[in-house]
């Protein structure tokens, strides 16, 4: 989707960017967390950077891109001046200045929905809403995110199914035995009462810390194989991102659906060459990484005119959660798809991933609700902003001033000043 937003004038002085504020936020999770994907790993703490966004007008918008630590101590200074007096209901602006902020690699595709937050509550519409959808429940299924043992993971399914979900990923991650035992364990003893999807974390893979395996083709094959047997609805990710060619020969292979593409930090234009070689079957960007809603969007109408599919990669944060959920709802497939929901009982929960937000979203049925409020929906609980997060950045109008003049100098920040006013 390009273009004005529907219903939201341009160029409107109380929409210019007035203030630009940066938070790391750590939520602490109810238990320790071992995320298959960064194996040896414990996690103790959702960590985030926070923005806020403000207009001229006193309007706010709000987003979040997962952090490991403080990387993005440095951000402001290379995004705010970008971004200071800028129309922040300008989509295609705010997109075009983000990809000038990424030209040296550092990618923050995670900021553009903020500005899609705005432009909700100043149309006094949900996001979903601006993007031609409507408010509704959106079925899920429960993402897991441990490697467990065969028997642990199918008493995992089972209180799953007991939740009332339809259907459930788990993970592996080891070597070939191990993992096939778990996937048989769990398909064998579900017998078809909860759909059962696997991730197999191979396009992004980890092994700072401890070692991980790394599948090839022939692995892939031989997988795909023993899931075809089992019953098994989709395998996510058994290839390394790039390698599109060993992608697109194992999509013809396989008799289960391949998923994947939720890290493609490129945006658009990989993900489009990919539904052209048909690397997945479903394609499941996460627009925190993969362009923002824009892109998304765009990328969704090339998935349904390519007769694939789409479901997204939610598993962030409350805010990421809040956003793909605005794009489920609008994306003409939450009749035919589930959106993940990630739980891992008891490390990781609702509360826990959505600790940023006074309400964190919650399943009922294997259902959760779009909300009805303007923009994402979303409110930040400042009480734990306060307890867990520290703002780190802020910059308006009065303190760029001051920055230029420290950084370049009085005649370099004019000429620079006259550039910007001529552009407008």
């Amino acid at each position: 989707m390009a273009g004005p937003v529907p219903g939201v004038e341009l160029r409107n002085p109380e929409h210019a960017v007035a203030r630009v504020e940066l938070w790391h936020y750590a939520g602490p999770l109810a238990a320790p967390f071992r995320p298959s994907w960064i194996p040896g790993f414990p996690q103790y703490e959702n960590r985030c950077t926070l923005i806020r966004v403000i207009t001229q007008g006193g309007v706010e918008g709000w987003s979040a891109g997962p952090a490991i630590t403080r990387e993005r101590q440095g951000l402001g200074y290379l995004i705010a001046p970008y971004l200071i007096g800028e129309d922040a209901v300008d989509i295609d602006g705010i997109q075009q200045r983000l990809r000038e902020a990424g030209y040296l690699g550092w990618r923050n595709w995670w900021i553009e929905p903020a500005f899609w937050d705005i432009a909700g509550k100043i149309a006094g519409k949900p996001v979903c809403e601006l993007l031609g959808g409507a408010p509704r429940e959106v079925g899920v299924y429960a993402s897991t995110g441990e490697v467990r043992t065969p028997e642990a993971a199918l008493e995992t399914a089972e209180a799953r199914l007991a939740d009332g979900y339809p259907a459930i990923k788990i993970r592996v991650h080891e070597d070939e035995e191990r993992d096939l035992a778990q996937v048989t364990k769990v398909a064998q003893g579900m017998a078809g009462r909860i759909k059962v999807g696997v991730d197999a974390n191979q396009a992004w893979r980890v092994s700072a810390i401890a070692d991980a395996p790394l599948w090839d083709l022939d692995r892939a094959k031989r997988f795909a194989d023993a899931c075809a047997d089992l019953g098994v609805g989709w395998i996510e990710e058994p290839l390394p991102m790039d390698d599109w060619d060993a992608q697109a020969a194992l999509c013809a292979y396989s008799r289960v659906p391949i998923s994947g593409g939720e890290l493609h930090s490129a945006g658009y234009a990989e993900l489009a060459m990919m539904v052209d070689r048909r690397c997945y079957d479903k394609f499941q960007p996460d627009a925190m990484f993969t362009g923002g809603i824009q892109q998304t969007m765009r990328l969704i109408d090339k998935v349904r005119a390519a007769g694939l599919s789409y479901t997204p990669h939610t598993w962030t944060n409350g805010v990421g959660f809040a956003v793909n959920l605005q794009i489920m709802a609008a994306s003409g497939f939450a009749d035919r798809e589930l959106l993940e929901f990630p739980i891992d009982l008891p490390g990781w929960t609702p509360e826990g991933r959505d600790s940023m937000l006074t309400e964190p979203f919650l399943a009922r049925d294997g259902k959760v609700a779009v909300p009805t409020a303007p923009g994402l929906g979303i409110d930040i609980d400042r009480g734990m902003l306060r307890r867990h997060g520290k703002r780190y950045f802020t910059m308006d109008r009065k303190r760029l001033i001051w920055f230029a003049l420290r950084d370049r100098g009085i005649k370099a920040s004019r000429e620079i000043d006259a550039a910007k006013k001529a552009r407008a």
